[in-house]
């Protein structure tokens, strides 16, 4: 073999190699970013409308099950716990948050850190 033609099989081995560790066992790529686990209560971001911007406002949780937030707004909002019990982070429109653990009972005011004039409630019970 020449060393042209040895330069070219070893660039197709080592592209078939990269290759092959990509995706699952289809041989498709995983999506970028999974889809969060399924939640107990999903809070759904409306738009800004100051305490109608999210819904169910307010809403309630038990100690342990989880809260996920939807953006179904045209812009990015997030979701924060007013004292710092939760943050989701910015969620991009139509993006869903991490499920979020409740682990403390109480009431738990919140806000969009981008609009702050969009504000909500939950309570966590026992």
């Amino acid at each position: 073999m020449n060393s042209r033609m040895t330069l070219t099989i070893g660039g197709l081995l080592l592209v078939a190699a990269t290759l092959g560790g990509c995706g699952g066992s289809n041989g498709y790529m995983s999506p970028a970013s999974p889809t969060p686990a399924a939640s107990d209560v999903v809070i759904t971001i409306v738009g800004m409308n100051g305490s109608l911007s999210f819904s169910p406002n307010p809403a309630t949780v038990k100690v342990g099950q989880t809260v996920a937030w939807k953006n179904a707004d045209s812009l990015s909002h997030t979701s924060t716990a007013d004292a710092g019990a939760f943050n989701t982070g910015t969620l991009a429109a139509g993006a869903t948050s991490s499920p979020i653990t409740m682990a403390t009972a109480g009431t738990f005011p919140y806000h969009c850190a981008i609009h702050s004039s969009m504000t909500g409630t939950l309570t966590v019970t026992q």
